[in-house]
């Protein structure tokens, strides 16, 4: 199978501090509680782990997919000061093996994919929850590349609602809206942003 990965992410990585900062996401923090209590959460696209440590010291059993060495590295070194724990994996998310009935919850934030990937990405994440499982996604749309505040400079690498609705449509929707709102996570996420934000729950 062709791989995905970027070399281009340990590279970031590498370099001193955290590039987007070591707080969760916004929305992610906001929306927390729609996981099952103590529920085994799976982050995608992970990076320097800020979003996993978070949700570790919720009390959820997280796992942090990343292609990153690099990134889980810090992700460790963060989560030794929070004095929490997360299980690492370090795969390309093309090659990653989803399983079936697995995760209470499901986490993407700003996990870019071209959109052959994403769609098989999504549909694998959506057979991989657990009956009264939710999946949640926060990412940039196209609109996103007339502010140049973070995110893919590619078309191809951003989102829209209704490819979210597509490609999870055997779940039901809890909340969908494409947004601008102001983003500042770290040196990489810096300003008024287009984004678009969807949750959705395995209920059959």
């Amino acid at each position: 199978m062709t791989q995905y990965w970027d070399k281009m992410w340990d590279e970031r990585f590498e370099l001193p501090g955290y590039y987007y900062g070591t707080e969760p996401n916004d929305f992610l923090r906001e929306n927390s509680k729609v996981f099952k209590p103590k529920g085994k959460i799976l982050c995608l696209a992970e990076g320097e782990g800020r979003n996993a440590v978070f949700l570790a010291g919720q009390g959820f059993d997280v796992t942090a997919v990343d292609g990153s060495q690099a990134g889980m590295v810090k992700m460790r070194e963060l989560a030794q000061e929070r004095k929490v724990r997360v299980a690492e994996v370090v795969s390309d998310l093309a090659d990653f093996d989803f399983g079936t009935d697995r995760w209470d919850g499901i986490v993407a934030i700003w996990c870019h994919l071209p959109k052959e990937l994403l769609t098989r990405v999504l549909r694998n994440a959506s057979k991989s929850l657990t009956l009264g499982g939710s999946i949640l996604i926060e990412a940039y749309t196209p609109k996103q590349l007339e502010y140049k505040t973070g995110g893919p400079h590619s078309v191809d690498l951003l989102n829209q609602l209704h490819e979210f609705q597509r490609d999870l449509k055997g779940l039901k929707q809890i909340h969908g809206i494409e947004l601008e709102r102001d983003i500042y996570e770290g040196k990489g996420h810096t300003g008024r942003s287009a984004v678009v934000q969807f949750i959705a729950r395995r209920e059959q």
